[in-house]
C-alpha cells in the first residue's frame, strides 16, 4: 500500500470515528441518559467514557473495539436478556448498528456536557448595552387607550376600570399619562387582592387539608392576608422568600408586653413576617398518616421539599422522591437534604397574642365549662322521648345553651406557624419515598449542583435549637442562585401576556420549555434584583415596553377575574379586605353534591357573598362551580400556570346560574334610573360606547324583553369575557 492511500485511509477513519461519536452522543442524549446520566440508575452513568468503562452493578457498559461483548450494545440490541430503553421502546435497527459502529471504533467520547451547563443552572448575565426594547420587540402597532386601560386595570387590580378612570386617562394630555395609570393602579389595594391570588395558585393554597377527611384549616386565611399585604406594601422578593421559609429563625421575637395592653408595633412587625410561614402548614395532607409518627414527619418533610423547590427554584424536586431525577442533576439524596432543613420545624396552632391576652380568656373560662354542663344535659335526655316533660327539658336547655353560649368569653387570635421540636430528627433517604425503610442518613444540604451548601456547625446530639431554615432562606435569596429571580419575574411576565418567557414555570429543567427568550429573561432577573427586588418596579419595566402596549390577541379571562368583574359591574361589589373565608350559599344541585353540608357553614352577613373572590373559602375537596367551570386550580399541589378551556358548562354557568341572573338583576336596578341604560350598560361592562347597530339591537331586544334580561346578555358577551 502506497504512502499517500495509507495516509488517505487514516483521514477517512478519523472522519467515520467523528462521525460515529456524533451519532452515539445524539442516540444517548434522546434515550439513555435520562436514567443513566445524573440518576446514575442501577449505578451506571453513560455521561463519559471514564463512566461508561467503570459501569454500573453489572460491570463497564462497553468494551472499546468490541461491540458484540458490551453490555450497552447487548442492551440495545436486545440481546442476552438484556433489553434497553425499558418499557415497550425499540431502538430503530440503524440506531443499534451506529451504537455498534462506534463502539467498534474503539468508543471515543470527548468529554460530555456536564449536568451544571443547564441554562438555568448558570447565573443570568444582564446582557450590557441592551434595552428591554431590543429585546422585547413590540409585534404590532400600539393598541388604542381604551384598550389599554382595559388590559392594565384587569392585570394589575383583577377588575374591569370604571367609565370615570376611563376618561380621564382619555383626556389626559400628559406625554407620561400611560405610565401614571400604570402607578394608580398598582397603587390600588386591589393590586394586592389580584396579585396575592396568583402568589396563592403557587403555594397550593386552600382553607382545608383535602382527601376524604378534608379537615378545616381554621387559620390558613392569616397567610392569605400576609401575602395580599406583602404585595400592596411592595415587599422585595427577596424579604418576602425569606420570611416565608425562616422568619421565626431569623428574626426572632416573642408576645411579651412592655407595660401596656397592646403588643409593641417591633412585635407586630415581627409577627407579620413570621405568618409567612404558614406556608408550610397548607398542605394537602390525609391525617391518617399521623397513625405514625415517622411516616408523617417524612410526608411534611417531603412536601415542604416540593414547595419549596415549585415556588422559588421552578424545578420539579418531587420527581426526586423515589430515585434520582431522571431527567435533571437532581440526586434522591439531594430531596432529602432539602427536607432535612425542616426537620426540627413542624406545623403548629400557637396563640399570637400577649400571655395577659390568654389570662383573660381563661379567667372567663368557667362560662364556656357551664355551657358545657348544660350540653351534658341535653344529651341525657333521649331524643326518642316524646313524652311532654322530655320535650319541655329539651326546649328549656336549648334557650339556656344559647343564653349560656352569648356570655362566653371570645377566643384569643391564634394562627399556624412553623415551631421548632426537640430533639432535631434525623433525616434518611427513602428507598422508593417507603418510610418503613430507612436508608442512608441525610443531614441538610443545598442540591450538589449548585454547589458548596451553606455551613450550619451543628451539635451531634440533635438537642440544640435549629437555624436551618435560616440557612437555606438566605440561599434561596441570594444573588448567587441562579434560579430565584428568573423564575419570579418569568410568573410577573406570565402574569401580563398569558405564558411566561419559559413557557413551564414550575420547571426549568430539561424537561421543561426552553426560554424563548434568554437574553430578555436575564435581563429582567438581573434588573430584578437591582431593582431592590421590587415587584412593582417589574410590573413598571414590562408594562411600559412596547412589547406590552402591542396590539394582541384577545385572552379571557380567569375565574376569579370574570365573577370579581360581574360583581363590579352590577355595582354590588364589596370591597372589605381581609378576615376569616367567606362561604357562599349553595344552589340546590349544588347542595346535593355536598356529603355533609355542616363541612359547609355558610356565612351569616348575605353582604359577605359579594366580597371579591379571593376572600371565599377554598375546600380543598369541592370547588365552587362557578370558579371550578372556569378553570380555577387544584390546590392540591402548586399550580404553576392557569388552564384556559373553552366547554359549553361555561356558556351554561353564565346564562343560567341563579347567581349570575341575580347580578343581572342588580345590574339593571343600577341602571334603572339612567337616561341611557343601554349606553350606560356598554360603558360599564365593557368599557365603551355601544355602536348604532347595536343600540338597535339592544332596543329591538328590549322590546320583548326586560332590562333584567339585557344586562344577563352582557354578562354572557365574549368582549366581556375576553380582554385584549
Amino acid at each position: 500500500m502506497s504512502r499517500s492511500v495509507a495516509i488517505g485511509l487514516f483521514f477517512v477513519c478519523i472522519a467515520s470515528a467523528e462521525t460515529a461519536e456524533e451519532s452515539a452522543r445524539k442516540i444517548l442524549s434522546a434515550n439513555c441518559l435520562g436514567c443513566h446520566g445524573n440518576s446514575k440508575m442501577s449505578g451506571l452513568s453513560l455521561e463519559s467514557r471514564d463512566a461508561m468503562l467503570a459501569g454500573g452493578k453489572r460491570g463497564p457498559a462497553i468494551v472499546p473495539g468490541k461491540a458484540s461483548e458490551s453490555l450497552l450494545y447487548k442492551a440495545v440490541a436486545h440481546q442476552a436478556g438484556l433489553a434497553m430503553p425499558p418499557g415497550n421502546k425499540t431502538l430503530p435497527a440503524e440506531q443499534v448498528r451506529a451504537l455498534g459502529e462506534w463502539i467498534d471504533s474503539g468508543a471515543p467520547y470527548t468529554g460530555g456536557q456536564s449536568p451544571a451547563s443547564w441554562w438555568s443552572f448558570q447565573k443570568p448575565v444582564k446582557p450590557v448595552g441592551r434595552t428591554i426594547e431590543q429585546m422585547a420587540k413590540a409585534t404590532g402597532p400600539e393598541a388604542d387607550r381604551r384598550t389599554l386601560i382595559r388590559r392594565v386595570s384587569y392585570d394589575l387590580t383583577g377588575l374591569p376600570p370604571t367609565p370615570a378612570e376611563i376618561d380621564t386617562f382619555l383626556k389626559d394630555t400628559d406625554p407620561k399619562a400611560y405610565e401614571k395609570m400604570v402607578d394608580r393602579y398598582l397603587a390600588s389595594p386591589r393590586y394586592g387582592e389580584r396579585w396575592g391570588r396568583q402568589w396563592l395558585d403557587v403555594a397550593r393554597y386552600a382553607d382545608t387539608g383535602g382527601y376524604e377527611t378534608d379537615v378545616l384549616f381554621p387559620n390558613a386565611w392569616r397567610y392569605r392576608d400576609y401575602v395580599i399585604r406583602s404585595f400592596n406594601s411592595d415587599k422585595p422578593y427577596d424579604t418576602f422568600v425569606k420570611e416565608q421559609v425562616a422568619a421565626d429563625e431569623i428574626w426572632p421575637d416573642n408576645f411579651d408586653l412592655n407595660g401596656t395592653y397592646e403588643l409593641p408595633e417591633s412585635k407586630l412587625a415581627s409577627l407579620e413576617k413570621r405568618l409567612g410561614t404558614s406556608l408550610y402548614t397548607l398542605a394537602a395532607m390525609p391525617v391518617e398518616y399521623t397513625f405514625f409518627g415517622d411516616q408523617y414527619r417524612a410526608e411534611w418533610q417531603a412536601e415542604a421539599a416540593t414547595v419549596t423547590a415549585n415556588a422559588f427554584l421552578g424545578l420539579t424536586f418531587q420527581c426526586a422522591r423515589c430515585h434520582d431525577h431522571k431527567f435533571d442533576p437532581i440526586a434522591q439524596k439531594d430531596f432529602y437534604r432539602l427536607g432535612a432543613f425542616f426537620a426540627g420545624s413542624e406545623d403548629r396552632e400557637i396563640p399570637i397574642t400577649s400571655q395577659m391576652r390568654i389570662y383573660e380568656y381563661t379567667r372567663y373560662q368557667t362560662k364556656v365549662v357551664a355551657l358545657e354542663e348544660l350540653r351534658k344535659k341535653f344529651l341525657e335526655i333521649s331524643p326518642t322521648d316524646k313524652s311532654p316533660a322530655a320535650k319541655d327539658a329539651r326546649e328549656s336547655l336549648y334557650r339556656q345553651m344559647g343564653e349560656a353560649f352569648a356570655k362566653t368569653p371570645v377566643m384569643y387570635d391564634k394562627a399556624n406557624l412553623l415551631v421548632h421540636t426537640e430533639p432535631v430528627p434525623d433525616t434518611y433517604v427513602l428507598p422508593r419515598g417507603d418510610s418503613m425503610q430507612k436508608g442512608e442518613k441525610v443531614g441538610p444540604a443545598i442540591p450538589a449542583v449548585f454547589g458548596p451548601s451553606p455551613s450550619l456547625n451543628e451539635p451531634a446530639d440533635g438537642n440544640f435549637i435549629p437555624r436551618r431554615r435560616k440557612a437555606l432562606a438566605e440561599w434561596l435569596a441570594s444573588r448567587d442562585n441562579p434560579l430565584t429571580a428568573r423564575v419570579m419575574v418569568n410568573r410577573i411576565w406570565q402574569g401580563h401576556f398569558g405564558t411566561g418567557l419559559v413557557a413551564t414555570p414550575n420547571d426549568f429543567g430539561r424537561q421543561g420549555e426552553k426560554p424563548e427568550n434568554q437574553e430578555l429573561l436575564d435581563w429582567l432577573a438581573a434588573e430584578f434584583m437591582d431593582q431592590g427586588w421590587s415587584m412593582k418596579s417589574m410590573h413598571r419595566t414590562i408594562m411600559n415596553s412596547a412589547a406590552y402596549k402591542a396590539q394582541r390577541t384577545p385572552r379571557r379571562l380567569d375565574a376569579e377575574s370574570i365573577r370579581d368583574g360581574v360583581l363590579a359591574t352590577s355595582g354590588a361589589l364589596n370591597t372589605k379586605m381581609f378576615g376569616q373565608p367567606v362561604v357562599t350559599p349553595l344552589a340546590k344541585d349544588e347542595r346535593e353534591a355536598m356529603r355533609d353540608l355542616t363541612m359547609w357553614p355558610v356565612s351569616a352577613d348575605p353582604a359577605e357573598y359579594d366580597r371579591r373572590s379571593v376572600y371565599l373559602f377554598v375546600k380543598r375537596s369541592f370547588r365552587l362551580p362557578m370558579l371550578d367551570t372556569f378553570d380555577a386550580p387544584d390546590s392540591a399541589e402548586s399550580c404553576p400556570r392557569r388552564e384556559s378551556s373553552t366547554v359549553a358548562p361555561q356558556a351554561l354557568a353564565l346564562m343560567n346560574s341563579a347567581w349570575t341572573f341575580a347580578q343581572a338583576q342588580k345590574f339593571a336596578a343600577r341602571l334603572a334610573k339612567s337616561v341611557d341604560p343601554v349606553g350606560d350598560a356598554w360603558r360599564l361592562a365593557l368599557g365603551r360606547d355601544p355602536g348604532a347597530d347595536e343600540r338597535a339591537k339592544a332596543a329591538d331586544y328590549l322590546s320583548s324583553n326586560n332590562l333584567d334580561r339585557l344586562c344577563l346578555l352582557v354578562f354572557n358577551m365574549s368582549e366581556f369575557l375576553y380582554v385584549n
